[in-house]
């Protein structure tokens, strides 16, 4: 009867985990500094839906608004460090791999004005 009650209860709380993680997905857009060339529209849930693991990302920056402004500003990141460590190499990855894959130039994600 224990185990039963055991099974029961781990199957409610992990349910109730992953309830948690599709509710708090973030904005499915943010806008980005892009410094000089504009900003950067990044399509979040779009990202989320194609790498399903968002630590791919923010292991380099922790889930949370403003978060690599903040980073930038006390030093703890140099600029394009996410951009040529994360997106460019996955883009560029994932044409390789012959996939649907985002842009690997610097106008198709600034955007000025």
């Amino acid at each position: 009867m224990k185990s039963i009650v055991l099974v029961v209860f781990v199957l409610i709380f992990t349910a109730g985990l992953g309830a948690a993680a599709v509710e708090n997905k973030g904005p499915e857009q943010i806008t980005l500094n892009g410094g000089e060339r504009g900003e950067v529209h990044f399509p979040h849930h779009r990202h989320q839906n194609k790498l399903g693991d968002c630590n791919i990302c923010h292991s380099l920056f922790p889930q949370e608004q403003h978060a690599i402004a903040r980073l930038k500003k006390e030093g703890k990141l140099v600029p394009k460090q996410i951009m040529n460590k994360l997106c460019i190499k996955c883009h560029k990855a994932e044409k390789q791999a012959g996939h649907t894959a985002g842009p690997v130039t610097c106008s198709k994600c600034h955007h000025k004005g």
